[in-house]
């Protein structure tokens, strides 16, 4: 199965749980691989390896997506060394973990940057670079169920999952005449990345968001990247502006549940 053999696919948050996952899939059904993330090029060797193993090229760049410039050049670098990214993953995200009202700021500031400037970025130069060579291509933001749902303990991050749902809408009905199709992938409570971190602090935050979650079942960060192959498939060729919820039932819940939900 190599329905995208020949395309070069843009990671960003690539090192992460949810950016490795969505690595290694795209790269089995064909693509070279392209991830960017903060941190050192040593954390990124295994990942290298196990690509490389598949057949497929990678390149690591350490790239903040808050800095527009950064990303517009990590963007030549991969269409210079891999060819033109034809599928784009905004995934980076980060969360700060208080409520509204301790809420500071930098901090605002900082998940506003990363979360939806940093998806901004990254879509728009990679868009671009596609209108430029007239290709047709696949953006696929990597969203929340929170951007339907408010949770008190993590206000931030729900606003920004709440932009980026606009964000692929707007770019959605810009580039459908291009054939650039624009969707969102938005899960519930994930077991990796993120929220796996804050479980890790909180054991018991866990076993509480499990137990809220109607199907009685996490997603692995594995799910997460199917349905980001899928979306990439060019065989999919009528869903844009569209999010994928893959939230196990979670936003059919009324209501939030201050200080405990997942994200």
């Amino acid at each position: 199965m190599e329905e995208l053999q020949g395309q070069v696919a843009l990671i960003s948050g690539g090192l992460g749980d949810i950016g490795r996952a969505i690595a290694r899939e795209l790269a089995r059904r064909g693509a070279d691989i392209a991830v960017g993330d903060v941190l050192e090029p040593d954390r990124a060797i295994p990942l290298q390896e196990e690509l490389h193993a598949l057949g497929r090229r990678m390149r690591y760049d350490r790239v903040d997506v808050s800095d527009a410039q950064a990303v517009q050049d990590w963007v030549a670098a991969t269409e210079t060394d891999l060819g033109l990214p034809t599928l784009i993953i905004p995934n980076a995200a980060i969360v700060t973990l208080t409520g509204i009202r301790t809420l500071t700021p930098e901090q605002w500031n900082r998940e506003m940057r990363v979360n939806l400037d940093g998806a901004y970025h990254l879509a728009q130069a990679g868009a671009l670079r596609l209108l430029h060579h007239q290709r047709p291509g696949r953006i696929v933001f990597i969203g929340s169920w929170v951007g339907f749902t408010p949770q008190t303990h993590i206000p931030a991050y729900c606003v920004t999952k709440a932009g980026l749902r606009m964000l692929c809408r707007v770019m959605a009905l810009d580039l459908a005449p291009h054939g650039i199709l624009v969707n969102e992938v938005a899960p519930g409570n994930v077991d990796a990345g993120l929220s796996a971190r804050i479980f890790e602090q909180n054991p018991t935050w866990r076993a509480h968001n499990l137990h809220r979650v109607p199907i009685r079942e996490m997603s692995q960060a594995e799910e997460v990247a199917y349905q980001v192959a899928h979306l990439c498939d060019p065989a999919n060729r009528q869903m844009t502006g569209s999010v994928l919820l893959m939230d196990g039932g979670l936003s059919l819940l009324s209501g939030p549940n201050p200080g405990q939900d997942d994200f």
